[in-house]
This record gives structure tokens, sequence and C-alpha cells, in this order.
């Protein structure tokens, strides 16, 4: 398949075709297709092991698949490294919080800015002023996208410090540094609070409004993804449950039968 993919689907940011892969002969992901269109909120669900995070893996590069074709924006970017993919325009979070601890709220953000920021060893060795231009041009962007989470007021914090919440919005931030066109919010309110996921919630509407950035999650809290999920994909054991609009997929009574059982 050739790297431009023309299609009649302009309003489709992210395609997935036909995605497989095996570990030791047992099939993680089997057949999985998904459409997501641009600007869209798209909720990922399914019962623990069921293979949500190895869909996440496979679009970001983390494994490459045994079948199937990921596009994006019309570029196939199946098998593509991890930072080719993020240049493409695909930015992540973790189940698992992954920040730097030691470094200041600031300066995470900044880190994920640093490669759109270039200058030379010998301009920071001696300060020059395009070094000073540029270091101020970071520590500006930076602030304004810390200050849609209200963490701009912590910037000089150690991310250490930061409650889990907040701590969930600084990696959200970090992510949204990169620019892209397709964030994947792994269970994104995992850990929090009723307050704190009520407070979440209205962080994505808004980063969604802030940033024109697509918004795919994986959250087992049906609260959160009835309230702002568009559409839904179910997978259990590797394989599309049931999909569509996110009230009917979540009244189908296979996908109650998945998460309650029998």
């Amino acid at each position: 398949m050739s790297d431009n993919i023309k299609t009649n689907t302009g309003d489709i940011l992210l395609s997935v075709e036909n995605l497989s892969i095996s570990f030791g002969g047992l099939k993680a992901v089997d057949g999985f297709s998904m459409s997501i269109r641009r600007g869209e909120l798209y909720g990922l669900i399914g019962p623990n092991g069921a293979g949500k995070t190895t869909v996440f893996n496979l679009l970001t590069g983390v494994y490459r698949p045994d079948t199937g074709a990921i596009v994006l924006d019309g570029k196939n970017i199946t098998g593509k490294k991890t930072t080719e993919i993020n240049h493409e325009g695909i930015a992540r979070t973790f189940q698992n919080i992954r920040l730097f601890n030691n470094l200041s709220v600031l300066d995470n953000v900044k880190a994920a800015l640093d490669e759109r920021y270039t200058y030379g060893l010998l301009d920071s060795i001696f300060r020059t002023p395009k070094f000073r231009r540029m270091e101020r041009e970071l520590d500006e962007k930076a602030l304004s996208i810390l200050k849609v989470f209200d963490l701009d007021r912590l910037a000089e914090y150690k991310a250490s410090q930061l409650p889990y919440g907040q701590q969930r919005k600084l990696e959200i931030a970090r992510a949204l540094a990169t620019e892209p066109k397709l964030i994947l919010l792994d269970e994104p309110a995992a850990g929090m609070n009723p307050q704190e996921t009520a407070e979440l919630m209205d962080t994505i509407a808004l980063i969604r409004k802030e940033f024109s950035v697509t918004i795919l999650l994986i959250e087992h809290d049906m609260k959160l993804v009835s309230g702002i999920c568009e559409r839904l994909t179910v997978l259990n054991f590797g394989q599309i449950l049931a999909e569509g609009e996110t009230r009917a997929v979540l009244n189908d009574p296979e996908v109650i039968k998945a998460y309650l059982g029998d």
C-alpha cells in the first residue's frame, strides 16, 4: 500500500482496517476495524484483557501488526516507528502516569516542545540571543498550554508534588504539546475520585475545543464514557463485539452480558 491513500471519506481522520496481532499463537487483536471522524470524541471499551491497550500500542507503533492497515489523515502509517507516528500526528497518555517526576511542571511540557525549537550547541553554551529568544518562546508556549488546564500557577512545582488528578492533566498537557491531530487517552480516569472524574470530563471536552483535536479514549468508567463519547467500539477477546452510537451500544444486550456476565 502506498503512503498516500486517496479516499472519498474526507471527514475520516483515522481509518483502521483488519488489524490483527498474535502473541505466542494467541490472537490478542483479531480483525479490528474502526473509522474516526475528524474532531470526534470516540470511545474504545471492553472488559479487562479485551485487547484495548494492544490496539493503542498498534496505533502508536509499539507493536507492528501481523495484518491490517492504519491510515491517519490519508497517509498509511502501518508499521512506522513510534517517533515517526508521533510526528505524523498521534500522541498518547498511559494507564500508569509517565511524567518526569523530578522536573518542574513547566519543564515536563517544554520537553515535548523541544523538537520544534532548534538551536546549536554553541548557542546553548554561550546563551546567545537566539538561545534566549527560543527559550522565551518555549516558556510562553508551555505556559499557554498549562493555562488551559489551570496548571500555569503550578509551573515551578515538581511534577511529583502534584495531586494525582493534576498529574493526569499534566500528562495530557504534555501530549498536546506535540500538536497532535489525534490524542489517545488510556484510562484517564483510572484512580480518580468522583470529583476528579467530573473535572476530567470537563477537561476532555475543553481540550477538544481549544486544541481542535480528535480524541480516542479507553475507559472503564461508564459514566464518563456515556457523558462525553459520541460513538463507541466494544472489544471482547480481541474482537469487535459492538460499535455505533454510544447510547445504543451501551444498551446492547451482548455488551451488557460481556461486562456483567450471565
